[in-house]
């Protein structure tokens, strides 16, 4: 007889544990761009707090959007975003895992099934994708026909790895390596960095790394940033690709390290540290005003790109309309620009 008393069934996170996954799965959609509503927060608290189980707080917010139109990009990407956030929640929570690249299809399959036609899909096309951090360049990304064989190579390779004897160091280093050559595949259509995010988290924890600090929630954006920065190269402008900034985000949370983790020092045209630089709202030979809303805009842009009005709107407390207003002047002062659509583009300071 097997004595099935040994094994216990999986129940909901503590407290703590909960505030951490939410934080974590709300702040991991900044890597799109993407926010959150108020009734994904209010849902989650609820959660948090035991009112609801995890996988009632996700029911709740798929059954909300059934019975809300939605009907504008914005609303679309903030549908996107509850969604996920919950999904990623659900996911953080289960104490499960399997080191295989079919773990890895199927957490985008769970995280987007029902938001992309292609959840879980490999890609059966070729990609590229404007990034702010290269000046609207992009990154590399492995060819349609050989994703699958890079696929498996990278987790061979990865799986048959000792980290025995390695300082703590090198291992952080390793892993940052194996993270930014996984994504470099970039296997899916889109939510190639979200589902990375997840499924290294969860690979963490198989290395006893608890991983319940801020820093994925907190700087998701700069941890995309850093995987690019990881991997483009233009040695025509003396642009190499460096893991020094990926380093920095994996010190920060596997040693407790407190590098600054600046998304405007990724930038291909970040000032050296020898170099005096000008800073960004104080505008040289521009004939325009820079009011102060302008001015809150620019911030905000110079931090996220990606960044939406409605969301700098509620941000620096405006309407809408005063931030389009603003936007318009600036774009038509030569102060940023748009590079593309309005819907998955994003804002270019010049």
């Amino acid at each position: 007889m097997i004595d099935l008393n040994n094994y216990m069934v999986q129940g909901e996170p503590d407290q703590k544990e909960r505030g951490y996954i939410w934080h974590t799965a709300i702040g991991l959609q900044q890597t799109d761009g993407l926010k959150t509503s108020d009734y994904l927060i209010t849902t989650a608290n609820r959660n948090i707090n035991g009112d609801i189980t995890l996988e009632e707080a996700r029911e709740i917010i798929d059954d909300y959007y059934k019975t809300k139109p939605v009907q504008s990009d914005d609303e679309t990407r903030m549908e996107e975003a509850d969604k996920v956030s919950a999904r990623v929640s659900q996911i953080l929570a289960e104490k499960t895992f399997s080191f295989s690249p079919i773990e890895y299809i199927t957490i985008h399959r769970r995280l987007f099934e029902g938001i992309y036609a292609f959840a879980g899909k490999i890609r059966d096309y070729n990609i590229s994708k404007s990034e702010w951090v290269l000046n609207g360049e992009t990154v590399y990304y492995a060819g349609a026909r050989s994703i699958r064989d890079t696929l498996q190579y990278d987790f061979k390779q990865e799986g048959e790895f000792s980290y025995k004897g390695l300082s703590m160091e090198e291992v952080a280093k390793h892993i940052a390596n194996f993270v930014s050559g996984l994504w470099q595949i970039h296997v899916f259509g889109e939510g190639n960095t979200r589902t990375t995010a997840v499924f290294t988290i969860k690979y963490l924890r198989t290395f006893g790394f608890d991983v319940t600090n801020d820093i994925f929630a907190k700087n998701a954006w700069y941890f995309r940033n850093a995987l690019v920065r990881a991997n483009y190269n233009n040695l025509k402008l003396g642009i190499h690709a460096t893991q020094e900034y990926l380093d920095c985000f994996f010190a920060n949370l596997l040693l407790g390290e407190n590098n600054v983790l600046s998304n405007r020092n990724l930038h291909v045209n970040a000032p050296s540290k020898n170099k005096k630089s000008v800073p960004i709202n104080v505008p040289i030979n521009v004939p325009i005003k820079i009011s102060t809303t302008m001015h809150k805009v620019l911030s905000i842009l110079k931090e996220n790109p990606n960044t939406t009005a409605v969301q700098i709107a509620k941000q620096i407390g405006v309407t809408d309309k005063t931030v389009k207003r603003a936007l318009g002047v600036l774009k038509n002062g030569g102060l940023i620009e748009r590079v593309g659509s309005n819907k998955t583009g994003h804002w270019v300071i010049n």
